[in-house]
């Protein structure tokens, strides 16, 4: 089920201007600022179990023609998961169906949305402060009411400024009845609200979700666990962070007490530079996002799948470094001249030659992010493809180059790009951004006449480069298709029609085979 559209941030209220103004900062940019962090926020919510348009009909039971209600009579079991499917508000209203559905909604394991507790005056429009104590009080009269456990719970459109005692409450009522599923959002304002610590308690959790929190000192808990060094979660399977204040060591304490996690995932990473280490026997996909990185250092990860890396934040070069990943699979997007990539205790550069030990031959996609008018950057697209020499998928996003720093011609390429994977390996591309320079046109020239196994090429240009298909298609005939190494290729190209935004949600999903394609 897709998630709903997110309720839009209103406005600063009076204290939190007083408070921008006071930092020196623009209220209205502040603003602009929390509302797209609240768009990045909401749309990489996972997805609720239960249908948020879902209502329980006020029509009479069915029943047959001789009176009977044999939907009351199925087994309890299938009432539980009847009960279990419906909204929270609905889930408790079938209590009053008959006595046969009166306990059923006691002894489910509930799904709770604060969404559906918001009064109905209230539905339609986008949350205020002033509603904070209705909504309040009505998530804890549901947690007080049902005994558990939870499967799963979203707290995710509240203002819990001025509510921090009722949080903690919450937390320590989630912790006792057992909550399997928590997301857990506070809405801005302000961004560094403190997360209740007891939030280390819950053991039972198989995913978690924090958003825009201050995240607990985990300074002086023993590595591994909470309070007598036992496990801190020992069921997390998924653990997202988006817009979280907290520092490296309190991240490794999280990792080091998660032994069975298979997905992690970081968004708006604060309080960095983040230096990651992975070491996880159950680990499959990673993803780091809009977040200021230093190192991320892959140290023992047996079944990791996929690393994905978007847009890291303040330009600062960032060190990659495998050193035991054999099942990877899917990795990107890198970026030359960001990224320095480092592969068994070798950093990779131009002047290497790439011999076994610095290879990673389970990676079958990989996807760049490469500035064609930046000399040493392109120079680098050979000696990655050649750590990587089973990739049978290349995804490359052009980057505005805003001053070139060296002629990019097809002599270039012809000197610098002979690429094993590219002539024998290479059956897809997908070229994004493209904006018609020599440069770019120069490089798909010489890619085309070179990949031999070639089956599919897509093409999509930058927004505002081309006015028309036709346009578009006319500077692709500079490729000379007769010339192409490939007899089997087919080429698509698209005029971009939206900015680039990279799905957060759609590169966790380990369903989608390839995330990095464009269509």
């Amino acid at each position: 089920m897709a998630n709903q559209n997110p309720w839009p941030f209103v406005h600063l209220d009076a204290r939190a201007v007083a408070e921008a103004l006071s930092r020196g900062q623009d209220p209205q940019a502040v603003e602009q600022g929390t509302s797209a962090v609240l768009y990045y926020l909401y749309t990489s919510v996972p997805d609720l179990p239960v249908s948020a348009n879902a209502c329980l009909s006020a029509l009479p039971l069915p029943t047959s023609a001789d009176g009977v209600d044999r939907i009351s009579a199925l087994p309890s079991g299938i009432l539980r998961e009847i009960v279990s499917r419906l909204p929270i508000k609905d889930a408790a209203r079938t209590a009053v169906l008959s006595k046969r559905w009166l306990p059923v909604w006691r002894d489910t394991p509930l799904v709770l949305d604060d969404t559906n507790l918001r009064p109905r005056a209230l539905a339609g429009r986008a949350p205020v402060r002033a509603d904070a104590p209705v909504l309040t009080a009505a998530i804890t009269r549901v947690l007080a009411a049902h005994p558990g456990p939870f499967r799963v719970v979203y707290l995710i459109r509240s203002y819990m400024d001025g509510h921090q005692q009722q949080l903690a409450h919450w937390i320590r009522m989630l912790a006792a009845k057992g909550v399997e599923e928590l997301v857990l959002v506070n809405r801005p304002y302000p961004i560094d609200m403190p997360l209740p610590a007891t939030i280390l308690n819950i053991a039972t959790l198989t995913r978690l979700f924090i958003g825009v929190w201050k995240f607990p000192d985990t300074t002086g808990l023993p590595r591994g666990g909470c309070g007598g060094g036992a496990t801190l979660f020992p069921h997390l399977r998924e653990l997202i962070v988006c817009c979280v204040s907290m520092e490296n060591r309190d991240m490794d304490f999280l990792l080091a007490g998660s032994p069975v996690l298979e997905t992690l995932g970081i968004q708006g990473y604060k309080k960095g530079p983040l230096c990651l280490r992975l070491v996880g026997q159950r680990l499959q996909c990673v993803q780091i996002c809009l977040s200021i990185v230093e190192t991320i250092t892959v140290v023992n990860a047996p079944l990791l799948e996929r690393l994905i890396l978007w847009n890291s934040l303040d330009g600062s070069c960032i060190r990659l470094k495998i050193d035991h990943a054999p099942k990877l699979r899917l990795l990107g997007y890198l970026e030359p001249g960001i990224h320095t990539l480092e592969m068994h205790n070798t950093v990779i550069n131009t002047r290497k030659v790439v011999t076994p030990s610095t290879m990673a031959p389970s990676v079958k996609a990989l996807a760049l992010r490469l500035r064609f008018g930046v000399r040493n950057d392109a120079k680098m697209l050979p000696a990655f493809l050649g750590c990587f020499p089973n990739t049978d998928t290349l995804h490359i996003v052009s980057e505005k180059t805003f001053e070139a720093t060296g002629k990019l011609n097809l002599k270039f390429w012809q000197e610098n790009g002979l690429i094993k994977s590219l002539q024998s390996r290479i059956k897809g591309m997908s070229f994004c951004e493209f904006r018609g320079d020599r440069s770019e046109l120069d490089f798909l020239k010489f890619f085309m006449k070179n990949a031999r196994v070639l089956e599919k090429v897509d093409i999509k240009s930058a927004m505002g480069c081309f006015t028309s298909i036709d346009e578009l298609q006319s500077k692709i005939l500079a490729l000379d298709p007769d010339n192409w190494a490939s007899d089997n290729c087919t080429l698509a190209v698209y005029i971009g029609s939206v900015p680039e935004c990279w799905n957060f949600r759609r590169g966790l999903d380990v369903s989608v085979g390839d995330p990095f394609a464009p269509y």
